[in-house]
């Protein structure tokens, strides 16, 4: 029996920042890319400090998103450790070794897009 999720792409952008969060990860940021691109509404981008970090931060957000009913559409780099990218559709969680974090530079490749505020797990997500 599928599960269906009441979440707003922010609300699961919220859910998977803070589970990134839960295992340490460094640097989270969730970029609105409303207006900036019909991609994705959110990117939720996180560093890892090694390989096995990179996979577990991965692991924590996809199991954290399915059993609120949000499953990953799509997964890639998630074995290796390297950049763990996580396609919801509606929003993209990538998780980065700090130097492939560095090499690509995301937030400023997308430097258009308005950073979100990553609030804490017990504060409503759409409050900004």
């Amino acid at each position: 029996m599928a599960k269906t999720s009441q979440l707003s792409s922010a609300e699961a952008a919220q859910r998977a920042a803070q589970a990134a969060l839960d295992l340490k990860a460094n640097d989270v940021v969730i970029l609105n890319l409303k207006g900036v691109t019909d991609m994705a509404d959110f990117f939720v981008i996180a560093s890892g400090t090694s390989d096995t970090h990179v996979r577990a931060i991965a692991q924590n957000v996809m199991e954290d998103l399915d059993k609120l009913g949000v499953p990953v559409h799509h997964e890639e780099g998630v074995t290796q450790g390297r950049w763990a990218l996580l396609d919801y559709v509606d929003f993209v969680v990538h998780v980065f070794h700090p130097t492939l974090r560095h090499f690509y530079q995301l937030e400023r490749l997308w430097s258009d897009a308005e950073v979100v505020k990553v609030q804490p797990q017990d504060a409503p997500a759409g409050a900004q």
